[in-house]
C-alpha cells in the first residue's frame, strides 16, 4: 500500500503525553479547512469531556482483538495498558475524499504507518523539557501520582524516538509552535511530486 496514486498527505503525528499534541492538532484543524484528523480506536474509557466518535473510538477489548484479527487496523499498539488502533477503511475513505489527513499515534505506530506509506510526513512533538512535561501533568489533573510517574518513564521511551520522525516541534510557546506545525504542513504541499501530480498541465508550459 502506499499514497502515490492520491498524493494527499499522511502526517504522523507523535509525542509523549503531556506535550501538547492534541491541542496543537486542534489548532491545525480549525486553521486549514482541506485537513482531517483520523479518529483512532482504543480500549481505555473516556475521560471527562470526551465523545465517542470524536476523540476516539470507545471500544471493549473485545471488539478491538475482533478488528484486530479482520485485519481492520492500519496499525496498532498498545500504550499504557491500553490498545490503539488506526482504520484502514478510514483513511482510503478520507484520502479518496482529497483531504490531507493527521494520524494522532505513538512512535510504534508511527513505525508501521511509515512502512506502508513512505512517503508520509513524520512529526515529533517535544516538550521544552522533562520537568515541564510533569509539570504540565500534575496541571490536568487527570491522573495520580503513582500514573504520572508511570507516564513519566514511558514519556522518556517515547522521547528517545524523536530522531526517527522528519521533523520536531519543540512545544514552549503554543502559538509560535502552532505556526511551525502549518508552515511544515504547507510546505509538503508544495513538495515537487505533489505538485506535479495536481497539475501537470503546468509542468508542460515550458515545453
Amino acid at each position: 500500500m502506499n499514497s502515490t496514486g492520491t498524493q494527499r498527505l499522511l502526517i504522523v503525528i507523535t509525542a509523549p503525553s503531556g506535550a501538547g499534541k492534541s491541542s496543537l492538532i486542534g489548532a491545525a484543524l480549525k486553521s486549514d479547512a482541506a485537513l482531517r484528523l483520523s479518529v483512532s480506536y482504543t480500549t481505555r474509557a473516556p475521560r471527562p469531556g470526551e465523545v465517542d466518535g470524536r476523540e476516539y473510538h470507545f471500544v471493549s477489548e473485545m471488539v478491538f482483538i475482533e478488528m484486530l484479527g479482520r485485519g481492520e487496523f492500519l496499525e496498532s499498539a498498545e500504550v499504557h495498558g491500553f490498545r490503539y488502533g488506526t482504520s484502514e477503511a478510514e483513511i482510503g475513505r478520507e484520502r479518496a475524499a482529497k483531504h490531507d489527513l493527521i494520524l494522532e499515534i505513538d512512535w510504534q505506530g508511527a513505525q508501521q504507518v511509515r512502512r506502508l506509506f513512505p512517503d508520509c510526513i513524520g512529526i515529533f512533538i517535544l516538550p521544552p523539557s522533562i520537568e515541564e512535561l510533569e509539570r504540565r501533568m500534575q496541571k490536568r489533573g487527570q491522573d495520580s501520582e503513582a500514573v504520572i510517574q508511570r507516564r513519566m518513564a514511558v514519556a522518556r521511551d517515547e522521547i528517545s524516538h524523536s530522531p526517527e520522525f522528519d521533523y520536531v516541534i519543540i512545544n514552549k510557546d503554543f502559538e509560535e509552535a502552532s505556526q511551525d506545525l502549518l508552515a511544515i504542513i504547507r510546505a509538503a504541499r508544495l513538495g515537487t511530486a505533489r505538485q506535479l501530480a495536481q497539475h501537470p498541465e503546468l509542468f508542460r508550459l515550458g515545453t
